[in-house]
């Protein structure tokens, strides 16, 4: 599987805002990972969840989200992230019961709401798994600067084997919605829970 964005890139997209970040925002907080407080938009969407019922960014006010783009049947990144993301909730202890795993699926063709909710629920029981129609996804994609392609299969393949490209940020709000961090796929275990118990912390 390719990504649109390797780590290596990320990292160097995120280290040149950094330096504009530098001034601005938590000065008093050392954190790892990058510092994108009044710079993303905050946490705003409306999509279909399991068993028909529609998720929206009010069911989690109160929750500290870590945001994640992917699909199910992704062989590599997203099952890698989706464990560490799970490892960081279990390093949390008590404090994981206000951090919910949020995974926004990019093939909504394959990825329907209950067979999402399955994959997310096999890492964490209370991750929760959303997805939409196309322009439903593009338009939150877009909203948080996420890439992605669906390549379509030729005529005459199989209409469900495609490659699917995408990103790789965790992007991590705090429980007013409003977006402050983002871990690239180089972020470590540890980094990500010391950053998210400050967080919760600074927030509470």
């Amino acid at each position: 599987m390719r990504h649109l964005i390797s780590g290596r890139a990320l990292r160097s997209l995120l280290l040149t805002l950094c330096v504009f970040l530098a001034a601005c925002g938590d000065r008093n907080v050392d954190w790892t990972l990058y510092n994108v407080k009044g710079h993303l938009p905050d946490l705003k969407f409306s999509l279909p969840g399991a068993g028909g019922k529609m998720v929206s960014s009010d069911d989690l006010k109160g929750k500290t989200v870590l945001l994640f783009f992917g699909y199910a049947s992704c062989p590599d990144i997203c099952p890698t992230t989706m464990a560490q993301l799970t490892a960081v909730l279990q390093n949390l202890g008590d404090k994981a019961r206000d951090v919910r795993i949020l995974f926004v699926s990019v093939d909504p063709h394959r990825d329907t709401p209950d067979i999402l909710q399955a994959y997310v629920n096999a890492f964490n029981n209370n991750a929760i798994g959303v997805t939409g129609d196309e322009k439903q996804i593009a338009d939150l994609a877009r909203r948080y600067r996420v890439a992605y392609q669906i390549e379509k299969p030729r005529p005459g393949d199989d209409a469900n084997m495609y490659e699917v490209t995408h990103s790789r940020g965790v992007y991590i709000f705090d429980k007013d919605g409003k977006a402050r961090l983002l871990a690239s796929d180089t972020d470590s275990i540890e980094a990500m829970t010391k950053d998210v118990r400050q967080l919760i912390d600074l927030t509470s």
